[in-house]
């Protein structure tokens, strides 16, 4: 442990003595060790048999009444690092496979190494302005008149509060995914523009493909990250046609972005007037390169990014890692009973109306995310179908951080779905069952729901474990790099 036990409250550290000194404890270490020292672990408890079809020989039982708590821990899931570093290193690893496998191709996969050769472009699609904010502008200083450091709490806020335009930041962030959905269908009518072919034609010849990860900029507001490629009618397998050119693919992708016509309407209600909401004017585009020379994005440069930001959401701004909405109502602001809008009846009880199970004035965020949040409470009457309260935290973000089309490459539960079967071959192993054929064994097993998470003493223990764990990885990480070539 990296801790002093003298600096730890008594009460906690009469809880981590308690632990430690536990009957169970060495076999409490070891449920958490295999959860990789997750920080909030499901509890469960239950029983399985394993048995031979035919016979009836039992070749394995295990219950829970044995284990420290009769109950067994498992890893929570939870992809946000915030939440959980241990298993979103997990998830970041996952994204980071699913990502490159589309770019380097994956033998396992059925992606080819022939992927590499296919047009393919790393594209960064940001929100448009919605007011001046501090910032640190390439070779001179912000509009304040200061040079902010890089780790200034004030970068990203808003220069005038007044004015910046926060209705319509979470609104962009809300519409965000809708946004991304009209893009993708406008670049493929600009790709078979430039090829001279109908979109029925375009389908017959070339399949556009992506994988994109959502990111936060430090003003609260939503852009996309993404790998975009043209692959053959097949998909990854098949070459593309010979007109299907990276140059070709930047710009249909800078087209796309500009139409007119790749927007999204939010109409008018209350006080509130019709906005179109449209993507910023800055726009990235650049060609990924199998390997680098220092000025080249490379596969893996992409890939690592990709996964990094797969594991973050709106706290990097500052704001709540959980939900602040009113769990009776689900954010609505309505009673269940009386659904009527603008009646007294129709108001919630628990949050008279609000939609908020919070005091956002009593949060420690930051005075810009919190007009943010604000603002997603003040909508929430005038848009009840886009759910901004309920998003509140998300800074009204509600679609998924990490998506792909289907023929980018794998998906995250065949990832899931290997490490599973790999695992369940060492327990297949450990209990001399290797040689069993699958048919001929019957696996019975109950199991319930019994908690999650660690006591005081115990979350200390788990994180202690989780970073040597981590440090292990970093140490074999660093061997591996070590190695000579042959």
């Amino acid at each position: 442990m990296t801790a002093n036990l003298a600096d730890l409250d008594p009460g906690l550290l009469g809880d981590l003595l308690k632990v430690a000194g536990a009957p169970g404890f060495r076999r409490w270490e070891e449920q958490v060790h295999r959860t990789g020292g997750c920080s909030d672990p499901i509890h469960i408890t239950g029983w399985t048999l394993t048995k031979d079809k035919t016979s009836g020989e039992t070749y394995h039982h295990y219950s829970t009444e044995n284990e420290p708590g009769a109950r067994l821990r498992i890893a929570c899931g939870n992809r946000r690092a915030s939440r959980c570093p241990s298993c979103a290193w997990t998830y970041a690893g996952d994204t980071y496979h699913l990502i490159r496998a589309g770019l380097a191709g994956d033998d396992r996969r059925d992606i080819p190494a022939t992927v590499r050769e296919h047009p393919r472009v790393f594209a960064t699609l940001t929100a448009p302005s919605f007011g001046p904010v501090h910032n640190r502008p390439a070779g001179r200083s912000c509009r304040c008149g200061k040079h902010h450091q890089e780790d200034a709490p004030e970068l990203g806020t808003a220069l005038d509060p007044a004015t910046y335009d926060y209705t319509a930041a979470v609104l962009f962030n809300n519409a965000a995914g809708a946004l991304w959905d009209r893009f993708a269908k406008q670049l493929r009518r600009e790709i078979a523009a430039y090829a001279g072919l109908t979109q029925r034609e375009l389908k017959e010849e070339a399949r556009v493909s992506y994988g994109k990860v959502a990111e936060f900029q430090k003003r609260g507001a939503i852009h996309f990250h993404a790998v975009i490629r043209i692959d053959g009618p097949e998909g990854p397998g098949s070459p593309p046609p010979a007109w299907a050119t990276t140059d070709l693919l930047e710009r249909s992708i800078r087209n796309a972005v500009a139409y007119r016509c790749t927007a999204v309407t939010v109409p008018a209600a209350g006080d509130q007037p019709s906005r179109t909401l449209r993507w910023g004017t800055q726009l990235d585009v650049r060609p990924i390169k199998a390997f680098g020379d220092g000025s080249d994005i490379t596969e893996q440069a992409v890939a690592s990014y990709v996964a990094k930001y797969a594991t973050k959401a709106a706290e990097s701004t500052g704001a709540t890692d959980t939900a602040v909405h009113c769990r009776k109502c689900r954010g609505t602001g309505m009673s269940e009973r009386y659904p009527r809008p603008g009646s007294a009846l129709g108001r919630c009880a628990g949050c008279r109306g609000t939609g908020l199970g919070e005091d956002l004035a009593a949060l420690a965020i930051p005075d810009h995310v919190r007009r943010l949040m604000q603002a997603c409470a003040v909508l929430q009457p005038l848009y009840p179908d886009r759910g901004l309260v309920r998003w509140a935290h998300m800074l009204g973000f509600r679609g998924h951080f990490s998506t792909k089309s289907r023929q980018y490459s794998t998906t995250l539960g065949a990832l899931r779905q290997t490490r599973a079967d790999y695992r369940a071959a060492q327990e297949r192993e450990a209990r001399g069952l290797a040689g069993t054929t699958p048919d001929t064994v019957l696996v019975l097993a109950a199991w319930q729901y019994a908690g999650h998470g660690h006591t005081p003493g115990e979350s200390v223990l788990a994180a202690s474990i989780a970073r040597d764990i981590q440090l292990n990885r970093q140490t074999a990480r660093e061997a591996l790099k070590g190695e000579p070539n042959e």
